[in-house]
C-alpha cells in the first residue's frame, strides 16, 4: 500500500514538471511578439521598399521608362531678369518741377498704359528772380506789340501816300513782337507732358502727387511682361562660341531662350551672354529677379534624362532614384547626374535602359521605414 502510493507520488511529478504551465484568462505578462502588419509599406532589409498597390494608388506613384540616348552638356548659369528695350521704356523728367496727375490720375504699379497716352505732368519751377525777369519781358513784349499794332493800322491808313515796304515792315515788326510774346508767355504756364514711350504695364511709379523732381529723374518705368531680356554670366568665355541652346527653369516648367549674343568686355571678372525670352508664362518673373538659365552647348553626353523631382537622397547624402523592380517593390539606385534643363537632369550612371523610376510620390517611397 505505501510502495503503490510513493509510485503515485513520483508519477504526478513527472506530469507537472514535463507539460507547459499556463496562466489563467487575464493573467498573461504580455509576452508574446506583437502581429505585423505584413501587407503594409515597409522597408526590408536590404533597402529596398515593399509598397502594396492600393498604397501605390493613395500615394500617386508614377513611374517612367529610362531611355537612354545623347544629351547635350549643359552648363547652369546665374543669371537675371532684364527690360527688352524694344518693348520697354523709361518715363524720365526732362526739367525740374512739381508732378501733377495725369487726365486719368497718376499711374499705380502694375497698370496696363497705353503707347502716347499722358501719364503726369511735370510743372517748371524757377528761382522767384527767374520768374520775375520773364514776367517783365513778356511785360515789355507785348508793350511792343501794342505799339506795333497801331503803327501798322496809321500805315494802312496812309496806303497810298506811304509805300508798300514800310506797311509791310511795321506788320512783320507786330508779328515778331506778337510770336515772341507767346513764346515767353508759354514759358511761364507750360507743363511738361510725360508720355508712354511704349506699350506695357508700369514696372515702377517713383512719384506721388505733387512731388518735386529733378531733371532726367526716373519718373515711370514700363515693360511688355510677355517679351524679356535674361542676362547670364558665364566665367568661361569660351562658352559664348558654344551655345547650341538655353532654357530657363520656372518652377516646373521650361521657357525656351534664344541666344541674342555675348559681350566684349568682363563684367565682375565674367562674360554676360544675351537670350531673348518670350511667351505668356513670363508674366510670373519681375524686372531684377535673380534666375537660373541652362546653357546647353553643342557637346553631347551618354545619359538618361530623368525629372528633378525624382531625385533624392538616402542616409549617408548620396543622391539616388527609386527603381520598381517588381510589381510592388522600389529599390534605391545610387546615381550620378548632371544638369540639363532645369525640370530633368542627365543620369549619367547608376540606371540601366528601361528600368521603371519613379517620378511622383519618390518623396512618400523615400519616407517609409
Amino acid at each position: 500500500m505505501k510502495r503503490a502510493l510513493l509510485l503515485l507520488m513520483a508519477g504526478l511529478t513527472l506530469a507537472l514538471t514535463g507539460s507547459p504551465l499556463l496562466a489563467g484568462e487575464g493573467h498573461d505578462h504580455g509576452d508574446a511578439p506583437a502581429a505585423s502588419n505584413a501587407n503594409g509599406p515597409q522597408r526590408q532589409p536590404d533597402g529596398s521598399v515593399f509598397l502594396p498597390k492600393p498604397a501605390q494608388r493613395q500615394l500617386g506613384v508614377r513611374t517612367l521608362a529610362a531611355v537612354a540616348g545623347e544629351l547635350p552638356r549643359t552648363v547652369e548659369l546665374n543669371g537675371r531678369v532684364l527690360m527688352d528695350p524694344n518693348a520697354g521704356g523709361k518715363v524720365q523728367a526732362v526739367v525740374a518741377g512739381r508732378i501733377e496727375p495725369g487726365p486719368k490720375g497718376l499711374p499705380d504699379a502694375g497698370q496696363a498704359v497705353r503707347k502716347g497716352e499722358v501719364l503726369a505732368w511735370v510743372l517748371p519751377t524757377a528761382a522767384p528772380i527767374e520768374r520775375s525777369n520773364q514776367a517783365a519781358q513778356l511785360a515789355e513784349l507785348r508793350a511792343g506789340l501794342a505799339l506795333a499794332n497801331k503803327r501798322v493800322a496809321r500805315l494802312k491808313e496812309l496806303a497810298d501816300t506811304v509805300p508798300r515796304k514800310d506797311i509791310e515792315a511795321a506788320e512783320s515788326e507786330a508779328a515778331s513782337f506778337a510770336a515772341r510774346a507767346g513764346a515767353v508767355g508759354a514759358g511761364l504756364s507750360s507743363r511738361d507732358a510725360l508720355v508712354a514711350p511704349v506699350s506695357g504695364v508700369i514696372a515702377a511709379a517713383n512719384v506721388v502727387a505733387g512731388q518735386v523732381v529733378d531733371a532726367r529723374e526716373l519718373v515711370f518705368e514700363i515693360v511688355d511682361p510677355s517679351r524679356l531680356r535674361i542676362e547670364a554670366l558665364a566665367f568661361d568665355a569660351a562658352l559664348a562660341s558654344d551655345v547650341g541652346g538655353a532654357t530657363l527653369a520656372l518652377g516646373n516648367e521650361r521657357v525656351p531662350l534664344v541666344f541674342i549674343g555675348a559681350a566684349r568686355s568682363l563684367r565682375e571678372q565674367a562674360l554676360p551672354l544675351s537670350f531673348r525670352a518670350e511667351g505668356a508664362v513670363l508674366s510670373k518673373l519681375a524686372v531684377g529677379q535673380p534666375v537660373r538659365v541652362f546653357v546647353q552647348t553643342k557637346q553631347k553626353v551618354k545619359g538618361i534624362a530623368v525629372p528633378v523631382v525624382s531625385l533624392m537622397k538616402n542616409p549617408a547624402n548620396q543622391t539616388i532614384v527609386w527603381v520598381k523592380t517588381d510589381a510592388e517593390r522600389f529599390a534605391p539606385r545610387t546615381v550620378t547626374t548632371e544638369p540639363l534643363d532645369g525640370v530633368n537632369v542627365a543620369v549619367t550612371s547608376g540606371l540601366e535602359p528601361g528600368d521603371r523610376v519613379a517620378t511622383q510620390g519618390a518623396t512618400l517611397i523615400n519616407q517609409v521605414r
